[in-house]
């Protein structure tokens, strides 16, 4: 889809344009595209395996956008990666190779076979190759060796809210048949890191990668019928993003890819306190500078060698001096030329006068050695060289312009009986030539009649005007209203045959296709008639047809933009309510135009520089892509937001007076995707808006929003309580891979 817009202010009042828009601004802030995230080669920590024991858990972050994994003693992950894993077959060295997280992204080949082990925009394992290379990393560059005994050591995991049943299923059995994992516990990111931040009644907002999930929690445990998620997370965010920007630059020369788009939403997007209101103002020009951020992508900038002012004039002097040489050798040419026209003309001349008093059969012969049929062609032909003498002598000293002298045709009004086969050549020859004479006398005809009716219509409309000075004033106001119009629809129609996809495109092809077929109308067999298109030279001649399209001739040959500049000039002058300001040419002028403001900033755009071209500005996006989350019928979402959500949470979830308000004494902020600036401030505020006046809000951060699920995960892993969490080998071999156990911070069977 391409942005295709004009906009035309009505004439109105005057309105003088802010110095704003004029004042000198300071460079712009640019900030780079994001490049591949490659990290080149980082050295496996597998120390921690020595320091570990049997009972020593390894704790696994399984995100849709980072895995993170360390031992249950550690105070951070050691090692953080993408889930994702580029393999191909290699074919200089002829063996499958496979680059896992970060090194996926090492070259243009790798990124093309990336894959994602879970499905696009969503937390559940789709992908059990690429989720098996991802544990194999893991464990790896954890230091566990592959050993038969397998892992050696429990592992704890996260999981999403109602995890698939399946998900789960399969992610036991390759854990203890791949794996040979001793013992296995499942948990949710965000209740893991509610309980790392010391929390025990509230109500978590989880706002992560894929999903944004609204979980109450009482006397440390969470209410998981009372859960809710909202199908938007960071993924979403970063797709939306890009949606809007190939919608924003349809024909940007540069590629859009995913990791660009998360690094702006994370770096330039911001919660805006009042949508509304910041929407409405956010391109007006008073501190664009400022909103308005500018991403470079990489570009080839033509280098243009600058000239000193000596190197420019003697580059004009040598242009001058040139041109004075092809003056003086035209000059010359045109007089050896008329030298030649003059010594022809004497030679035709003296054979004229050789003719007279000559026989029939001398003066045939004479004719003959100069190729000339009779002596009405030599007569002719002296004629023509006095006239181009003529003309040459005056165009050289200047002179009266030659008047077209009438000629005469004799042999029309001579019958054709009369005449023998050279006479009645020259007859058609005459005929012709009277045919055009006439036809140009005509033309001057109809020149002087055009004059003649343009000055009526001046004489008439100036009346008009003098006679209803109202009247006429509408009138204008009515013909620059159609001409902007018509102007209008050609650029639409203009941007639409540029897309080939466009019905106007397709009709025009369609059309074309009918003036090229011998049978128009008829549907073309396959293998049928030959194509023997263009083998007459008339078949040329509907690029012609398409090209006039079906306006008439008058309406093609209008000139709109002059039309147009006429009436606004007698506008300007009779009108005082319509000024310089209200003017196509002025309107279209960057400083007014919104649409430039939305596209280029409050700056000029120099469309032959490729490094304004390779330049895309974040505005409206900045506050419109993270308030998803709070109004998801942005982006065609048909959802509740998270206010809608919480209230319903609070208010019919919750039964108890005392209940809610235990949890909203704690409103727990977690996930990448609440770490957008002003998004507490922003949720505080609303909520207040919809909750009772006498009831208590406090509202937390995370310590660490990306960090503390796995942190909380490995505090639990160390502590007794998990204990009973975990499924152990005998018993997935006694009860199967469907088996759980339920715990304070997972999952449950049931809601």
């Amino acid at each position: 889809m391409t942005i295709t817009s004009a906009r035309y202010i009505d004439a109105g009042p005057s309105t003088n344009l802010s110095d704003i828009r004029f004042s000198p601004k300071p460079p712009p802030h640019v900030w780079s595209a994001a490049e591949p995230p490659f990290r080149g080669y980082q050295p496996p920590p597998t120390e921690g395996y020595a320091q570990s024991s049997r009972r020593t858990a390894i704790v696994i972050d399984n995100g849709a956008s980072l895995l993170r994994a360390g031992w249950s003693f550690d105070k951070s992950p050691r090692i953080a990666f993408p889930a994702t894993v580029a393999r191909y077959r290699d074919r200089k060295i002829n063996r499958t190779v496979s680059y896992v997280g970060y090194n996926a992204y090492a070259d243009a080949t790798t990124r093309g076979q990336i894959r994602n082990a879970f499905e696009p925009g969503s937390s559940v394992v789709g992908n059990w190759d690429v989720m098996e290379g991802l544990l194999d990393y893991a464990f790896v560059s954890l230091g566990v060796a592959a050993q038969d005994e397998g892992v050696g050591r429990p592992i704890v995991m996260t999981e999403p809210v109602a995890n698939l049943g399946y998900s789960r299923k399969t992610m036991t059995e390759l854990l203890f048949e791949c794996y040979s994992a001793p013992s296995i516990a499942y948990g949710i990111d965000s209740l893991f890191s509610y309980r790392f931040n010391n929390g025990r009644n509230g109500l978590i907002v989880s706002s992560s990668h894929t999903a944004t999930h609204l979980i109450p929690i009482l006397d440390s445990k969470p209410v998981m019928s009372s859960a809710t998620r909202l199908n938007w997370g960071g993924y979403h965010s970063a797709d939306y993003l890009l949606k809007l920007l190939k919608l924003k630059y349809p024909t940007f020369p540069g590629k859009f890819t995913e990791y660009q788009a998360e690094e702006m939403v994370r770096d330039h997007c911001y919660i805006s306190h009042d949508y509304n209101g910041d929407m409405s103002c956010f391109l007006d020009w008073s501190g664009l500078e400022d909103r308005d951020h500018v991403i470079q992508y990489p570009f080839t900038e033509q280098i243009i060698v600058e000239k000193s002012e000596e190197e420019l004039a003697r580059i004009a002097e040598r242009k001058r001096e040139g041109g004075r040489r092809l003056q003086e050798q035209a000059a010359k040419m045109r007089l050896e030329k008329l030298v030649r026209k003059e010594q022809t003309l004497d030679y035709y001349k003296n054979l004229q006068q050789q003719l007279v008093n000559q026989t029939k059969k001398e003066i045939k012969r004479l004719l003959d050695e100069d190729e000339f049929k009779d002596e009405a062609q030599l007569e002719k032909t002296i004629q023509e060289l006095e006239k181009s003498i003529r003309k040459a002598r005056n165009k050289d000293v200047g002179g009266p312009e030659i008047e077209e002298i009438e000629p005469t045709f004799p042999l029309l009004d001579v019958p054709d009986e009369t005449l023998d086969e050279a006479g009645l050549k020259e007859k058609r020859h005459q005929r012709l030539m009277k045919s055009g004479y006439e036809a140009r006398a005509r033309a001057k005809v109809e020149k002087e009649l055009e004059r003649a009716r343009i000055a009526e219509e001046e004489r008439l409309d100036n009346e008009h005007r003098e006679a209803d000075i109202q009247s006429w004033l509408e009138e204008r106001r009515a013909a620059r209203q159609t001409l902007l119009q018509k102007i209008k629809e050609r650029d639409r129609l203009k941007a639409d045959l540029g897309n080939r996809k466009s019905l106007a495109s397709q009709m025009r092809m369609k059309t074309l296709a009918n003036l090229a077929s011998d049978q128009p109308g008829k549907k073309r067999r396959r293998g049928g008639d030959d194509d023997n298109f263009g083998a007459n030279d008339d078949d040329w001649g509907v690029y012609r047809t398409v090209a006039m399209g079906e306006q008439s001739d008058d309406e093609e040959e209008e000139d709109l933009g002059a039309g147009l500049k006429g009436v606004e000039a007698q506008l300007l002058k009779y009108d005082p309510t319509f000024n310089e300001n209200n003017t196509l040419e002025a309107q279209s002028d960057w400083t007014q135009s919104l649409m430039h403001a939305f596209l280029r900033g409050p700056r000029p755009f120099d469309p032959e520089s490729q490094q304004e071209a390779h330049q895309v500005h974040l505005n409206v996006e900045r506050i419109r892509v993270p308030e998803v989350v709070f109004q998801p019928s942005i982006a065609g979402l048909d959802q509740a937001g998270i206010i809608d959500i919480a209230a319903d949470i609070i208010n019919h979830g919750l039964a108890k007076t005392e209940d809610r308000i235990s949890v909203l004494g704690d409103i727990f902020l977690t996930g990448g995707n609440t770490m957008f600036t002003g998004f507490d401030e922003r949720l505080k505020r609303e909520l207040r808006a919809v909750l009772p006046v006498e009831a208590p809000i406090n509202l937390r951060k995370a310590g660490n929003s990306l960090l503390d699920a796995w942190r909380g995960a490995a505090q639990w892993a160390g502590c007794s309580e998990s204990s009973h969490g975990f499924i152990t080998r005998e018993e997935y071999q006694e009860k199967g891979s469907e088996y759980m156990k339920e715990h304070n911070l997972g999952n449950a069977i049931a809601y």
